[in-house]
């Protein structure tokens, strides 16, 4: 079990010093789901809630949280990215819609957080945009499928398939 390092010698937390760690080619890919009623889903499909085009805007609010993370997790390193995307899969027998975001940067710490963050800020945004017509949505399943770089090298999420984890382009 690795040591935690986010906690000074009086054991309050701190920002882990990286100046140290070498530049490396990082990616995170993490996925999440927002379950609606059937009818918010249409709708959604169909451009019809009247605060616009929910999949576009929530995308666009995806990636700024990605470009943000730093100024909402505290001790979340403030980086340069060099990409981010954020795409959907629609799951109308469920009536769900699966949020797979990549972020990439090079860099000497990683973007797990800001894949993650792009994620939850998409569903939320989803939620805020259609709350007024569906309050019991479940935004759930938010995880990180892949990431590779740094040193503590690749890491696939156990259980799924290489196939099985989307290739997001970004």
């Amino acid at each position: 079990m690795s040591k935690l390092t986010h906690f000074n010698e009086e054991g309050r937390a701190k920002m882990v010093e990286v100046g140290h760690k070498l530049n490396t080619q990082r990616e995170a890919i993490c996925k999440g789901s927002i379950i609606m009623k059937s009818e918010t889903l249409r709708r959604i499909i169909e451009h019809d809630i009247n605060k616009g085009d929910v999949l576009a805007v929530a995308q666009v609010a995806g990636i700024m949280a990605a470009k943000r993370t730093s100024e909402l997790i505290p001790m979340c390193h403030n980086l340069f990215l060099s990409g981010a995307d954020v795409q959907f899969q629609i799951d109308r027998e469920n009536n769900r819609i699966e949020i797979l975001a990549s972020v990439k940067t090079t860099g000497k710490t990683g973007v797990e957080m800001e894949a993650l963050t792009a994620v939850s800020v998409t569903a939320l945004t989803i939620y805020d945009m259609c709350k007024a017509i569906d309050k019991e949505m479940t935004i759930t399943d938010i995880c990180l499928l892949r990431k590779s770089g740094g040193k503590s090298g690749d890491y696939a999420r156990p259980g799924t398939e290489e196939d099985e984890i989307p290739v997001v382009r970004g």
